[in-house]
């Protein structure tokens, strides 16, 4: 009998809400499948669902137009313990790739479960102090860190022992990508002020830091039909600004680094020009 290779989980993991997290997850889990792999999504946020609703649109699309678009299986959790959860993931994992999780964005058990098993976490942030606080708190004065956020420390001591574990059964490390989702202009004194305290950060923490998803409105305009940006030949005449978020979707991909299977489609929407 072969042994059957557990599915890489993703996690995109955020305690504070409006940082592009749910758009993030719905668009990296169909670049994937766009690509040929086998991806399965859970939404963990059982009251506004907003991954779950997207991917709802996408299969009426699906129905209305008579078309076939690569979609994750996906569903939402409901259930009210770590055992439920589990036994979810299990059965959502059985020939899958990869398992996306979208989060809450609030303190939650459930996210925090999922966060610190995380083959790849990745922490979309807005380009401000606001959400930075999420991570580390700064110096009024000098915007130095001070220290690491309860959130920061919880994925680090999580990272540790999945380091020490790598050690004895193999798992892969943690790989903790923050993503900076641009919302708005950001004034260039403190631009500066954040790229220096990020970058502080991150070799305090360990994270890696890549560039995200502007805010633009072509995202709310998908959502009702479930239609993304890769969806080529479904979307109609497409602006400069789109195509421009497309190739931000591209490389924010690329960034994550994940291991596509063998059987990966490299020639499909993901890897195409225009």
């Amino acid at each position: 009998m072969p042994t059957l290779t557990a599915p890489h989980r993703i996690v995109f993991a955020n305690e504070k809400g409006g940082t592009g997290k749910s758009t993030t997850a719905v668009h990296v889990a169909v670049a994937l499948a766009y690509q040929g792999a086998r991806v399965a999504a859970i939404d963990l946020d059982s009251r506004q669902r907003t991954l779950h609703r997207y991917f709802e649109n996408r299969s009426e699309t699906e129905k209305r137009r008579g078309v076939t678009l690569p979609t994750p299986n996906f569903a939402v959790f409901r259930g009210e313990t770590i055992e439920e959860l589990d036994a979810m993931t299990a059965e959502l994992a059985q020939g899958a790739d990869f398992l996306v999780f979208d989060t809450p964005g609030r303190d939650d058990p459930f996210a925090r479960h999922v966060a610190t098993e995380a083959d790849t976490l990745v922490t979309p942030l807005n380009d401000s102090f606001v959400d930075f606080d999420l991570i580390g708190q700064v110096d009024a004065e000098t915007f130095k860190v001070r220290k690491l956020s309860f959130y920061a420390e919880l994925i680090w001591e999580a990272r540790k022992k999945r380091a020490m574990a790598t050690l004895t059964d193999k798992r892969r490390e943690m790989d903790w990508v923050v993503v900076r989702n641009r919302t708005q202009h950001t004034e260039a004194r403190n631009m500066k002020r954040l790229d220096s305290a990020l970058t502080e950060l991150s070799k305090r923490v360990g994270f890696r830091i890549a560039g995200g998803l502007s805010e633009r409105v072509i995202y709310r305009e998908l959502f009702p039909s479930g239609l993304t940006l890769l969806d080529k030949g479904h979307l109609g005449e497409l602006g400069t600004s789109h195509l421009v978020a497309r190739q931000e979707l591209r490389s924010l991909v690329s960034a994550l680094g994940l291991p596509l299977p063998s059987r990966h489609e490299p020639e499909l929407a993901l890897s195409q020009p225009g």
